[in-house]
């Protein structure tokens, strides 16, 4: 696709996960099918502990708003009379889990517990977070010319941080910015990727100095799906489409319309030499 130079009024680049900085196959793969494949185990396990407890609690808080919706899964409250009614509790919250992701859901409450067992799976090697190739050479060279570096993603800050920190080029967490405040990575969905990005502005404006106002054009954004590019430009920020094994394919009006790269080597920072 060749060189695609990067405008030099560009400050800070945003990057996606899925599709971007990590295969989707990895999240499709490994990632989800790891929860559905061991949320009994690790609840039999941890039962126990208050943090499992909260994460119970506010699933079972979930499934009681969610009671009117079809295929809804309750989750009882536990009397304490023997384990064979703890077994099926435990049951209706697998089940409760299994439903919401079937339906790609992502409450703040099934964010929670895949989160926690994301990161006992990669604290124990069980998961490693997958990387393009190109990605961390990348960032240290964009970071080395003065570049903020930030991730974009509908997914928790824990498992950003996971991703990025148990990854198979090793703990690279120190070379980026995962965004924080806002909560936007549960309180906006992927569907929502215009209010998403100015929550991106409104928080880096936060952390960064350098950063003036909400999304503008000192932002570069490389997204893998033509939604968030449409909403990256409603917000006055530069885009770059990647074009990564896996993603969407992209229509011959939006290829012609988009900047494309399919590797993070190919933009070229206005100081490159």
């Amino acid at each position: 696709m060749g060189v695609l130079p990067v405008p030099a009024e560009v400050r800070a680049i945003l990057l996606d996960i899925e599709g971007t900085t990590t295969p989707i196959a990895f999240v499709q793969e490994t990632l989800f099918p790891y929860i559905k494949d061991n949320v009994k185990e690790y609840l039999r396990a941890h039962w126990e502990e208050e943090e499992c407890q909260r994460d119970v609690g506010l699933l079972r808080k979930q499934a009681q708003e969610d009671s009117s919706l079809d295929g809804a899964v309750p989750i009882p409250l536990e009397s304490g009379s023997g384990e064979e009614e703890l077994e099926r509790v435990i049951q209706a919250v697998v089940d409760n889990v299994h439903w919401q992701m079937s339906l790609d859901r992502k409450t703040t409450a099934l964010k929670q517990l895949q989160g926690h067992m994301w990161r006992a799976a990669y604290a124990t090697g069980h998961v490693k977070g997958e990387i393009f190739e190109d990605v961390v050479p990348a960032i240290r060279k964009w970071r080395e010319a003065g570049m903020k570096v930030y991730i974009y993603s509908s997914g928790s800050v824990e498992a950003q941080k996971l991703l990025f920190g148990y990854s198979t080029e090793g703990d690279i967490l120190e070379d980026l910015v995962p965004l924080e405040p806002c909560h936007m990575q549960t309180l906006l969905s992927q569907s929502e990727p215009l209010e998403a990005l100015e929550c991106f502005g409104a928080s880096s404006s936060l952390k960064d100095p350098d950063v003036k106002r909400p999304v503008s054009s000192s932002h570069l954004h490389s997204p893998c799906s033509v939604s968030e590019a449409n909403a990256a430009e409603e917000a006055d920020t530069h885009v770059a489409v990647v074009i990564r094994p896996g993603n969407a394919g992209l229509t011959d009006d939006e290829k012609s319309y988009y900047s494309l790269i399919s590797s993070f080597t190919e933009l070229f920072l206005p100081s490159s030499t």
